[in-house]
Formats: structure tokens, sequence, C-alpha cells
């Protein structure tokens, strides 16, 4: 067991665990942090888990914590591992079963006091036009053979069919496509749960938020993003559906062979690994981008819809409701990237689990329109409350290997939540509030409730704080559309 004891501040964000703590640690364990945060994260087996991490085979520099940390498959979330190449492992706990998790935000050159009017026609026409839900079936239906051709296209795919502009894919992680997703490494169960999902949203901490931005902090780089003070935004987050999960399934069940064939111990079962060189990582790496593919042209896709749906509600009442991305950032990824560690520019496959890349000024990675700036970083709250707009920056990528937080993070289980929460509850006071909301399930509502998360502005003022990202601006919702 870890206890606060075992964590030595050496910052006014920083707790480390020394590599001496274990015998099989590789590497320290850092976890950034503020007093309270660190007593919320022993409240669970989040920072047990961060130091199980720095036993991996090839990790380099720190097994890395993010302040939105809480416990999840093997890896915690809100956890960055890198391993160095070619024979550091990749791990499907270390990504999740919800590959490319990730948040896209949408801007308008409305103001709340022109959507106001019309939210209830806007909030149910988002609604009823990204499916949500369990399960739940999108309106596209892929011909034999396509699937496999969106897989590994991405976004491009989206693009050929018209549901995406040149624009879209430039202000998108990767220009919405990872290059060496192959289709042939994907289960033909895992195609089959994926086939008709596409441009869905799917239920659990998955959303469509409609925002105003509440604060602006760096008037330069929201003047760059296209960001004002009481502008209509819309966040999407979603991932890979049943696709990625599938695929994580698979590949985990395949790895616990993997670990004894190439001799690697754990001290958990649940980080099963396998080289990144061996077939079985490079069969995992090509299958995770198939999936991440997916969930770009996923978000796309309901980017299509969003549009729609603003044409639906405001064409006609109001003028210029078009709809323009800001950025679409991953959170449940593993990437080969090139970073300095003691030194030396070293290729390493960035793990990050419940963490977003935060790249910073003059990165090649980010379109020309940023590269000056850094990347924008979306870290969503709890539903109900605010969210932010941050900057990568120089001291993500001394200190982090480019990375940052991804949103508030769970403190109470699902499970709960829904005992000690009502949705209907929650509904009125959120719509007493002067938020909207539209959700299919009470109890899904209870379980993504503000009280079951950590503060979100909270964890933005340690990453802010220790140099990890950088503050622009802060989003509060007036409607939540939910599975």
């Amino acid at each position: 067991m870890v206890s606060s004891h075992d964590f030595k501040r050496i910052d006014k964000f920083i707790y480390e665990v020394p590599a001496s703590f274990q015998e099989a640690m590789r590497v320290p364990a850092r976890f950034y942090a503020d007093p309270e945060l660190m007593e919320k994260a022993l409240e669970d087996k989040s920072l047990e888990q961060l130091v199980n991490t720095a036993t991996l085979p090839g990790i380099v520099k720190y097994a890395l914590a993010m302040p939105d940390i809480h416990q999840g498959y093997g890896f915690p979330i809100g956890g960055v591992i890198a391993t160095e190449l070619p024979d550091g492992i990749i791990s499907p706990g270390g990504v999740g079963y919800d590959i490319n998790c990730g948040v896209r935000l949408l801007a308008t050159y409305l103001t709340k006091a022109q959507v106001e009017p019309h939210l209830n026609n806007l909030a149910t026409a988002l609604y009823a036009n990204c499916p949500s839900g369990v399960g739940e079936k999108g309106s596209i239906r892929l011909k034999h053979g396509e699937l496999d051709r969106l897989v590994e296209e991405g976004a491009r795919w989206a693009l050929k069919r018209g549901y995406a502009s040149e624009a879209d894919l430039e202000r998108t992680e990767e220009w919405g496509h990872l290059e060496g997703a192959n289709a042939s490494k994907v289960s033909a169960r895992a195609k089959e749960r994926g086939n008709d999902q596409v441009g869905t949203l799917g239920a659990g901490n998955h959303f469509i938020e409609v925002d105003v931005v509440d604060q602006v902090f760096d008037e330069t780089a929201a003047d760059r993003m296209g960001l004002f003070p009481g502008q209509v935004t819309v966040q999407i987050h979603c991932g890979s559906r049943g696709f990625g999960h599938q695929i994580c399934t698979d590949y985990v069940n395949r790895f616990q062979s993997a670990v004894h064939r190439y001799g690697i111990k754990l001290p958990d079962r649940e980080l099963v690994c396998a080289p990144l060189s061996s077939p079985e990582g490079q069969d995992y790496l090509a299958a995770m981008k198939a999936a991440a593919n997916y969930a770009f042209a996923n978000r796309q896709v309901l980017t299509f819809h969003i549009r729609r749906s603003f044409e639906e509600a405001l064409a006609g009442k109001v003028r210029n409701h078009g709809v323009y991305q800001i950025y679409d950032i991953a959170h449940n990824m593993a990437k080969i990237e090139e970073h300095e560690v003691d030194g030396r520019r070293v290729k390493v496959c960035v793990h990050r689990k419940g963490a977003t890349r935060a790249f910073g000024p003059g990165s090649p990675a980010l379109p020309d329109v940023y590269r000056d700036i850094g990347q924008p970083v979306l870290v969503p709250g709890s539903m109900g409350t605010a969210s932010w707009v941050l900057l990568g920056t120089a001291g993500s990528m001394a200190q982090t290997f480019g990375s940052t937080c991804h949103g508030a993070g769970r403190m109470m289980s699902r499970h709960q939540a829904k005992r000690s929460i009502r949705g209907s509850d929650l509904r009125e006071e959120m719509e007493a509030g002067g938020i909207r909301v539209r959700a299919g399930s009470m109890s899904g509502l209870a379980e993504e409730a503000p009280a079951a998360y950590k503060d979100v502005d909270r964890v933005v003022e340690v990453v802010h704080g220790a140099g990890i990202a950088k503050k622009v601006a802060r989003l509060t919702p007036i409607a939540v559309i939910k599975g």
C-alpha cells in the first residue's frame, strides 16, 4: 500500500516516490497535485497503480500522474509513461478501453443572448440528431468493406464523404489520421460492434454540451483560436465506442500469454504488455491506431450533425449561425514521439491514459495557426460545472513528455453516485440553474453528477501553477446532451 508519507513534496505542485521505494521500480513516480487532491487520490488505489507502472520494462524518466488521477484498469486514469523504443513495452491498459476518447471544441459567432430564446429547440435538435446511449446506432449505414477504409483513413474518410472541411482536419490532433492503422489486426467482433456506431455519442461520461465563454485569461491565444467572452461554443466528448472497447478486450486477453513468452514480471496482471518491437506489440499498435481513427471519424460525423442542428434550430432566427472548429484532442492513446531524456533525444512510446497531449510552442506536430502559441488543450469539467481551454507549454515538454490533465477526475464510483444521487433531482437542479438537459436515462445522469467528481478549477490551478499548461478561457454550460 502507498501512503501520503511515501510521497515527498519536491515542488509546490509535485509529489514524488523515489525509485528506491520498491526494488522493482525502474524510475521515480511523480504526482501533480495540491494537498487536498493528494488526500482525494489516497481514497482509491490510483497512487498504488502509479507506483506499479514505474516497474514496466523500458520506462524512462518518471511514471507520471495528473491531478485528476483516479483508479483505472492496471494504469491509473490520469497516468502518463514513456517507454524507449525498440523494446520498451506497449500496454492496452496504458491506453484504456475507450481508445481515443477525446474532446472536440466547436465555436459559433453567436452570444448567449442571441441563442437563449432558441435554446430549448437547439437542445432538442442536438438530442435528436446525435444518437446517444448504450449500444445506440447511428444514421450512417456503411457498405461492405467501408469500415476498413474508415478505420485506416480516420477523419479523411469523413472529408471524402462531405462530413468535414479541410479546416476541421487541420484543427484536429494528427489531422484526424494516424498512419499505420491496419484493419486486418482488428477482430471480426470489434468490426461488428463498430459497424453501425459511427456518429454516435454513447453513454457514461460522454456528452455534447453547449457552453458560454465565461472568462478569458489569455486574450492573444483566445483571439487566435476565435474565442471571445459571452460566446456560445459546443463540446463533444466521446471516443471509439464498442469498436475500441472490443480491441482493448481482445489484446488484453492476447497479452496475458505474451508477458510469459517475453519473461516480463508484473506486480499486477492488469498491466499486461508486450515489447513494442514484438509481433504482439506491433499488432496492438496497428489495431489501436484503427480505433483512434474510428474515434476521429466519429467526432467528425457528430460535428456534421451539430452543424445540422444549429441550422434546424436557428435558421431564419439569428444571422451567421455557422459552427467552426477550435481543436480536437485525444486523451486515451499511445503515440510514438521524440522527447529529451537525460540530455538526449529519444524515440519513445508515450502512453496517455486520461491525460492530454500538450505540446508547447514551436512543435512541428501543430498546425500553422497554433504553432507559435502552443497546442490547445481541452479540459471538460463534470456535468453542469465549468470546462477549460488551456495551452501546452515548454514546461510540459520538459516535465511530462508534453502532457497535462484531461478533466476533473472521478472521486465517487458510478455505483456510489447512483446510490446517493437521484437523477431526476439533479435534472431539476440543473434546469433551475439555467442548464437545459436532454438525457435518456436518469440513472446515467446521476452517475455523472458534479458531486461524483473533483473540482475541475482546482485541477486546472495545479497544472497551470506547475507550468505544464496555461489558462486561456473558462467555459460554463447552458445545455447538456447525454445518453
